[in-house]
């Protein structure tokens, strides 16, 4: 195999910084200015997140979703309730995310409980997916070994017949999660590898504000 020479490959960080003067008081604000600022930029998937979940061999495993929702209750982002990523969270529900922000140089790490939202919320935003999407949902067993992409291929063409243009329902085995953090924390890139790090920790009910080193 040909040798790649990752070695030399820097970047120094300068675009800004981050200090508790600056930054708000509530960690759920500060996401929300810095996701306004990110979606401004026009990157390709402003939403995606890594997510991390631990399994029943006590492996971590993790994957890109993306986020369609938060507010001061949680981070909230939708999947199938049988794939590996549900099957880990029903046995860890301690989780972990991870946005990585390049084009401003930025990082979001959450760590906290993940639960399921509420039966109506997921059939609310099911019902603002696109058709073909929905039509996905119900033709995919998400994470099963699968034959061949044209077994695939026919189950979605058996699923677009069954409903052959009615609404098509929220499937039961499909809905969404909700991320309780416990723990926020904003890195911002700076120059010489001397990030700024501000971490979010909840303590009964209030959110202490500290600093880490790079």
């Amino acid at each position: 195999m040909e040798k790649r020479d990752l070695e030399d490959i820097r970047r120094d960080y300068s675009l800004r910084e981050l200090s508790k003067e600056t930054v708000a008081s509530d960690p759920f604000v500060q996401f929300g200015n810095w996701l306004d600022e990110y979606v401004a930029s026009a990157p390709p998937e402003p939403s995606a997140f890594l997510l991390s979940t631990v399994g029943a061999e006590g492996a971590p495993s993790s994957r890109v979703v993306l986020l369609k929702g938060f507010d001061e209750r949680g981070f909230v982002f939708f999947t199938n309730y049988t794939s590996r990523k549900a099957a880990e969270i029903d046995h860890e529900r301690r989780v972990a995310m991870t946005f990585f922000w390049p084009e401003l140089e930025r990082q979001v790490h959450v760590a906290g409980v993940a639960e399921k939202t509420g039966r109506d919320e997921s059939e609310s935003y099911f019902a603002l997916r696109p058709t073909l999407s929905k039509l996905g949902a119900w033709a995919s067993n998400q994470s099963s070994k699968l034959e061949s992409r044209s077994a695939l291929e026919e189950k979605f063409e058996e699923v677009k017949k069954r409903f052959n243009g009615e609404d098509i329902p929220c499937p039961e085995f499909w809905g969404g999660y909700r991320i309780v953090p416990s723990r926020v924390e904003f890195w911002q890139g700076r120059r010489s590898r001397l990030h700024d790090r501000l971490c979010f920790e909840l303590h009964e009910g209030i959110w202490n504000i500290f600093r880490l080193y790079p």
